[in-house]
């Protein structure tokens, strides 16, 4: 993937560079017509997915210089200093755009909870159920006010939910 990036100078993909940081992090990303003769639309968008993600893992996972420079081993040095020194220079504001985007999902945050765990033993329809329920009440302060939220859920219901939550928690830790 990077030795296409070896089309242009190392002059010009810091530029690039700078414009991909640039449309990570909400402003005008790089134009398509600007190197419409150095690379096809199918290379543009292979390029800009990596350099995209590449940003986005180093600065969400904080890899180490050598490790970044592992990933651009297919580009010359000249174009793999170039984006890492584009990394190194605007790395806070990278973190700050993914912790953005992270917390703009909702503004909500969870206050406190209480569980308690039941047995139901029958029910109206059946005579013996023996099945266990979690009661699980949260409360959730969004815009200032703390709403309480109360759910019952299953033995599969509560795996679904640790999931959930293990898997948010996984994408939370690669943002620190």
């Amino acid at each position: 993937m990077m030795e296409i990036l070896s089309r242009i100078s190392a002059t010009d993909c810091v530029r690039l560079c700078h414009r991909v940081v640039d449309g990570l992090c909400g402003r005008e990303p790089p134009c398509r017509s600007d190197y419409s003769t150095t690379w096809s639309l199918e290379e543009w968008l292979q390029l800009l997915d990596f350099l995209t993600s590449l940003f986005r893992l180093a600065v969400g996972n904080d890899i180490p210089d050598e490790e970044v420079l592992a990933k651009l081993s297919d580009a010359d040095h000249s174009h793999a200093e170039a984006v890492l020194s584009v990394l190194r220079a605007r790395w806070e504001e990278i973190r700050r755009a993914l912790l953005d985007r992270t917390s703009s999902i909702s503004s909500a945050t969870l206050q406190d909870f209480d569980w308690q765990l039941k047995l139901a033993l029958s029910s109206d329809k059946i005579s013996s159920l023996n099945t266990p329920l979690l009661s699980l009440c949260l409360d959730v302060r969004e815009n200032g006010a703390l709403r309480p939220i109360t759910m019952e859920l299953n033995r599969e219901e509560v795996s679904t939910l640790i999931s959930s939550l293990e898997a948010a928690n996984k994408v939370v830790l690669q943002l620190k």
